[in-house]
């Protein structure tokens, strides 16, 4: 069976600013759980394809938190763009887990785990890489040559990373307070070294610092950084990214946003910018 006959479950659908959003389950090979996300999508005419604009979400969270406080429908709808929220990890009775909010299910950190026991079912690497865009594209109305990534936190990890490994893929990056170098923060170090084992050198290409110092390049980027965010002086070390990109000469937009914090209200403020953004860079190719 080949990803594109796989069937997808509509768990629930509602109708919002003149588009559908829906929840869908299925069956991952990558995973070898059943995965939840969410898929937002514009009213369209018949045929049409539109760009498609990933969403990876932090720590704890799940396809519903950008869903539920995320404020994007609209500003999907006025530039015709679908919008993907995946979950965080994969999940159930047979998935190992661990007693931190920071380690295990809902806190996959987007890799392939390679160390016993996360290396059967902590594959989200390969499942936001390969199976689910192949899944977007075989049940929406996707362009998957217009493709833009983005996320929050552990999620803009994820957004930023697989982005500078797929160099051409995606025309658009963005993040909201990203882990920018988990070589470098407690948060990473637990993450990659209980996934990947204690060879840090594998950890570098989950690493947006470390890739650029090793060649990675974006045409462009924007991340949003909240001055009051708790994590930003010991985890998410923003100034990293902003010293890498200055030092590699790549073009990045780096701002930091006076008096916000970690949550949704944050990234709420500033997401119809964003999708704004990547709506630029994504319909320059109609």
């Amino acid at each position: 069976m080949t990803l594109e006959t796989v069937s997808i479950d509509t768990v629930s659908s509602w109708r919002s600013h003149g588009g559908t959003q829906g929840v869908y389950s299925h069956l991952s090979a990558a995973t070898g759980t059943a995965m939840t996300f969410a898929v937002y999508v514009p009213d369209h005419e018949p045929g049409a394809q539109m760009p498609v604009l990933f969403y990876l979400s932090g720590l704890t969270c799940t396809h519903a938190n950008v869903m539920d406080k995320g404020e994007y429908r609209a500003a999907c709808a006025e530039h015709r763009i679908i919008f993907v929220c995946p979950d965080t990890s994969p999940r159930g009775d047979d998935v190992p887990d661990d007693d931190g909010y920071d380690f295990g299910k809902g806190a996959g950190f987007y890799v392939d785990a390679t160390q016993a026991p996360w290396r059967t079912h902590f594959r989200m690497r390969n499942y936001i890489e390969d199976e689910l865009p192949a899944l977007i594209a075989a049940n929406f109305p996707a362009d998957m040559a217009r493709q833009g990534i983005t996320g929050h936190s552990m999620g803009g990890h994820g957004a930023l990373t697989i982005s500078l490994r797929n160099p051409g893929r995606f025309a658009s990056t963005s993040a909201f307070a990203p882990i920018v170098s988990p070589l470098n923060c407690p948060w990473g170090e637990k993450a990659l070294g209980g996934y990947l084992g204690d060879d840090r050198a594998a950890w570098r290409q989950y690493d947006a610092c470390a890739l650029i110092a090793d060649g990675a390049r974006l045409p462009d980027l924007l991340v949003d950084q909240g001055t009051s965010d708790n994590f930003l002086i010991e985890q998410l070390k923003t100034h990293m990214l902003a010293e890498a990109t200055t030092k590699a000469g790549m073009p990045a937009t780096i701002r930091l946003q006076n008096g916000y914090d970690h949550s949704y209200f944050f990234i709420s403020t500033f997401m119809a910018e964003h999708i704004a953004w990547h709506a630029a860079k994504l319909h320059a190719k109609d």
